[in-house]
């Protein structure tokens, strides 16, 4: 058995295709297939049954899924742990949703430079959804994400922290409506400005409105929380966002946090990186500043098990 073997094996049942595991690969389709010939004889099981265009697992195959990722893990981490030496000075790509990017990364980012000077850091953001698939075909290292709480075992996760989201007021709004607490239904003939319908703070604000058979429509929306807060800071008007992104400005007095006594909402601090990444010390070193607790997972994280409130992908 050898590790390319196993590799190709992970890819095919990833992409449920020989030919689009052999492109992701840069193999031919038939070197392929030859691979997983070869691994099943040496199991002497059958991992993919064929099925018109497509391969699918059998029940030996999904059994074997689960040691493969194991033995990538293992070979990864061993590699890490010979190499633990000398000043990091890899690259590091990460995917983040903007609203971390702009409340959340710079401060880490400044903390890591400062240890790690020589290390090159790109940043991608965009929405989860995005980012999952970006990190799926091994374009990121790491995806740093905001939402409900997901779980997939080609993934290992290594922080999920929750986080309120909150309706934020203008500064004189604020103070028109008083310390409350409000009733949600009393606040919707008042602006709102919100990100775009199904994103995922807008997903709670319309799943919560239609438990009252309510809807809203928005003044403005926009994929930029950052942009929403800023016209919240001019112009009257409510919105719904993470509470760690409106706390710099409501400290300020420029924006004030609304008590809404029939939302509370939470979504939830992610970082995942793929089973098949091989988690490098840059990694280690950036998921440590991002959350201490999470760093010791690196390189032995397990996958998530569905749990009841989790989503899995």
């Amino acid at each position: 058995m050898e590790l390319r073997q196993i590799t190709t094996f992970i890819r095919a049942a990833q992409f449920e295709s020989f030919s689009k595991a052999a492109a992701s690969l840069g193999y031919s389709q038939s070197a392929v297939t030859v691979q997983i010939r070869q691994l099943e004889e040496e199991l002497h099981v059958r991992l993919f049954d064929r099925m018109y265009k497509r391969v699918v697992l059998t029940a030996q195959g999904k059994q074997f899924l689960d040691s493969a990722y194991n033995i990538i893990q293992e070979v990864n981490h061993a590699a890490l742990s010979l190499s633990v030496e000398g000043e990091l000075n890899g690259q590091l790509h990460i995917g983040t949703l903007e609203s971390l990017c702009y409340a959340r990364l710079p401060g880490i980012v400044r903390r890591f430079r400062v240890q790690h000077p020589k290390v090159s850091i790109q940043i991608t953001t965009g929405i989860p959804e995005e980012l999952i698939a970006k990190m799926e075909r091994g374009e990121l290292d790491i995806i740093y994400i905001l939402e409900e709480p997901l779980y997939n075992n080609s993934w290992c996760k290594v922080l999920e922290r929750q986080e309120e989201v909150v309706v934020v007021a203008s500064a004189e709004l604020g103070r028109e409506l008083g310390p409350g607490p409000h009733h949600l239904v009393d606040l919707l003939d008042r602006p709102f400005y919100l990100t775009e319908r199904d994103a995922n703070y807008r997903r709670l604000l319309d799943r919560r409105l239609a438990t009252l058979d309510r809807a809203i429509t928005p003044a403005l929306e926009s994929s930029y929380a950052s942009f929403l807060l800023r016209v919240l800071e001019e112009t009257e008007g409510l919105s719904f966002l993470p509470r760690f992104l409106v706390e710099e400005p409501v400290q300020q007095g420029k924006l004030t946090v609304v008590e809404v006594s029939d939302l509370q909402a939470v979504m939830y601090e992610q970082i995942f990186y793929h089973r098949e990444k091989w988690a490098t010390r840059e990694m280690e070193a950036f998921i440590r500043f991002c959350a201490p607790e999470a760093a010791a997972w690196v390189g032995a994280a397990a996958p998530g098990a569905v749990g009841e409130s989790g989503t899995e992908l």
